[in-house]
């Protein structure tokens, strides 16, 4: 049975793929931050799954992780899932905020990459495939207000997947990047949260400068969270990466996500800006 490592399977996307990995006969180990959450996912899909308590900022407790699968064989493919959305406008959003941003959606992907990498070419050398699925977002092509750090993170993905991709190539192992719009999971109101958490700390005279901002973000992250797609569609096509013969490098997830992605390539960098430029 071929082995297959996904980071954030606790809820959302990361849960969803997690169990259309278990119905399409793959063994899943999966990175979960909480012991409720690994027994959760015992309990609901047996041997089938083997959780990996980590939290994926930890260096130290992810190379321990890429240890363990590596000793366990050879691993078919990794999928990096795990993120997190902490909004807020640029000017006022503290670093720790940003700094963290980066490293749970973009400085982690590569660390969890670097992990997971030798158990990966353990797969090659045994003559087998080998694959990596970025998570990564409509938000990594085009930006907006009060998403900032989300967004430099997901443009930072999509240039950390083109790099592996290419570096990985004489290696056969193939890197493919996976690009939802508003997907209906917990992170959208986790994000509202921590979100409120910044704009309370902001000066009064800031608040009410960016108040239609946060209010529309607030907004459109409580739509997204109720309306969105629903995260089967992602675990659909990451597992259909996994078994293609010849996938895709990049897909789009979702209408919202196929018709910005067209707008992008074919409106000049004016209009995008026109589009994308908020309202007082």
């Amino acid at each position: 049975m071929r082995s297959v490592v996904v980071t954030g399977a606790s809820t959302g996307i990361g849960r969803a793929i997690t169990a259309a990995l278990v119905a399409a006969r793959f063994h899943v180990w999966a990175t979960v931050r909480r012991p409720e959450d690994a027994a959760s996912l015992l309990a609901e899909h047996g041997d089938a799954v083997t959780t990996l308590l980590v939290d994926i900022t930890d260096e130290v407790a992810v190379h321990a992780a890429g240890e363990q699968v590596r000793s366990a064989g050879p691993l078919y493919a990794l999928v990096n899932n795990a993120g997190a959305a902490l909004p807020g406008p640029l000017e006022h959003l503290p670093l720790d905020v940003l700094r963290r941003q980066l490293e749970v959606n973009l400085v982690a992907q590569l660390s969890v990459t670097q992990a997971m990498l030798p158990a990966l070419r353990a797969s090659r050398d045994a003559g087998r495939d080998a694959r990596i699925v970025m998570i990564g977002s409509i938000g990594g092509r085009i930006a907006g207000p009060v998403l900032g750090a989300y967004n430099a993170a997901k443009f930072g993905v999509v240039g950390l997947t083109g790099s592996l991709r290419a570096e990985l190539s004489p290696w056969g192992i193939r890197v493919l990047l996976v690009e939802p719009g508003a997907i209906a999971t917990p992170i959208w109101s986790r994000g509202a949260a921590a979100g409120q958490v910044v704009a309370d700390a902001m000066p009064p005279d800031a608040i009410e400068r960016y108040r239609g901002q946060i209010d529309r973000a607030m907004a459109n992250a409580r739509r997204s969270a109720v309306r969105g797609a629903p995260p089967e569609r992602v675990a659909d096509v990451v597992v259909r990466a996994l078994l293609d013969r010849n996938p895709a490098p990049r897909r789009v997830v979702g209408r919202d996500a196929r018709l910005v992605a067209a707008l992008v390539r074919v409106l000049p960098h004016r209009v995008v800006y026109r589009l994308t430029a908020a309202r007082r």
